[in-house]
């Protein structure tokens, strides 16, 4: 009981927590220990998908999409709000907050990810193409298309 009573002393003076390894797949999609998480409401460009910005210049828009939202998630340890429902991939559906602060939202703000099937972030997109940021300083394909036209190319060859 002595034993017990020392290891909970010290637990509540040095307090920890098991903080599972977090992966970003890319813009959109998490892994957070064992759980696959897919940010609900958005579409970011695929990895290897290329933009062009304003120069007409090709870039890595898919990278640095998921490069923000590795970034975001440096400010610490997400939490989720998931719905009950996956995706056709078995992924969560969620919202993720960092610090109060919505992961999702952000890459819309940031211009690095669109809305997707839902208009909870239209403010944010308007601002983001208003001002040219992330995806809207140049022209790039809606990732959603692009994922179809990669499915149909593959599907040719």
């Amino acid at each position: 009981m002595k034993k017990f009573l020392i290891i909970l002393l010290l637990l509540s003076v040095f307090p920890f927590s098991v903080v599972a390894e977090i992966k970003v797949i890319d813009g959109d999609s998490l892994e957070i220990g064992k759980r696959r998480i897919r940010l609900n409401g958005i579409d970011a460009p695929e990895f290897s998908q290329m933009c062009k910005n304003q120069n007409e210049i090709e870039y890595d828009c898919g990278q640095k999409a998921m490069e923000f939202a590795a970034n975001f998630l440096q400010n610490g340890h997400p939490e989720c709000q998931c719905l009950p429902q996956k995706d056709k991939y078995g992924r969560e559906l969620c919202e993720c907050f960092v610090n109060g602060k919505s992961l999702n939202k952000a890459l819309v703000s940031s211009g690095w990810a669109v809305m997707y099937r839902e208009t909870a972030y239209q403010t944010a997109q308007d601002e983001a193409q208003e001002h040219k940021r992330g995806l809207w300083q140049g022209k790039f394909m809606r990732p959603a298309l692009y994922r179809i036209l990669n499915r149909f190319t593959k599907e040719k060859q």
